[in-house]
């Protein structure tokens, strides 16, 4: 996979549309994750792959994914294609005109409201992060948040509802969620990973 490049320049006044190819490298350097981004306004659909080696705290995997938001940023659609060893599976988010989440995974379909989520967070991506620091301003203003989200693990396949909590200053952005205990988030002038402490960062 070729090396991404940032969507506006450090410093500049960030883009309502654009089009990137976006890297990220595993902290231990056991994965890899690369996604197609598409912005237009608080819009976004991403296209990306994450690849994972085996680890102590996971086997290697592989997953696809295609996510879509509405016009405000909210989630609309998360489908994921993971490969293990032990076979392909399938996985699917949706969120209706009721703020009603349907998730359907090998256990079952579940329907719910997950908290009053309005986002999905895919484990181990640090893609997901844009949408509540875009939607919440925090990558052009300090700020403190509470998220709810539908959480799906990788590469267990399994969604809960979770919190994730977001504190933003003027230098970087702390994060604590379900894999993380107060990790520190930097992100481009479009509100998009440059890095995260212990997780990934971009190349």
């Amino acid at each position: 996979m070729s090396s991404s490049q940032d969507p506006q320049p450090r410093g500049s006044v960030p883009a309502d549309d654009f089009k990137s190819v976006l890297t990220w490298r595993g902290a231990n350097k056991t994965r890899l994750e690369q996604a197609r981004v598409q912005v237009s306004g608080n819009r976004i659909k991403a296209y990306g792959q994450i690849i994972g080696a085996a680890t102590d705290e996971h086997e290697a995997f592989s997953a696809t994914y295609d996510l879509l938001t509405n016009d405000a940023g909210i989630t609309r659609r998360l489908a994921v294609h993971l490969i293990r060893a032990s076979g392909e599976t399938q996985i699917s988010i949706t969120r209706d005109g009721e703020n009603t989440w349907l998730v359907q995974t090998p256990q079952g379909m579940e329907r719910g409201a997950f908290g009053g989520a309005e986002d999905v967070d895919l484990a181990l991506s640090p893609l997901f992060n844009a949408l509540p620091i875009r939607r919440h301003n925090l990558h052009r203003e300090p700020g403190e948040v509470e998220v709810p989200v539908v959480y799906l693990y990788l590469p267990e396949a399994t969604v809960t509802a979770a919190t994730v909590h977001y504190t933003a200053t003027a230098d970087a952005i702390t994060v604590v969620s379900p894999v993380s205990d107060g990790a520190t988030i930097t992100v481009d002038p479009t509100g998009f990973v440059q890095d995260y402490s212990g997780l990934a960062d971009r190349v």
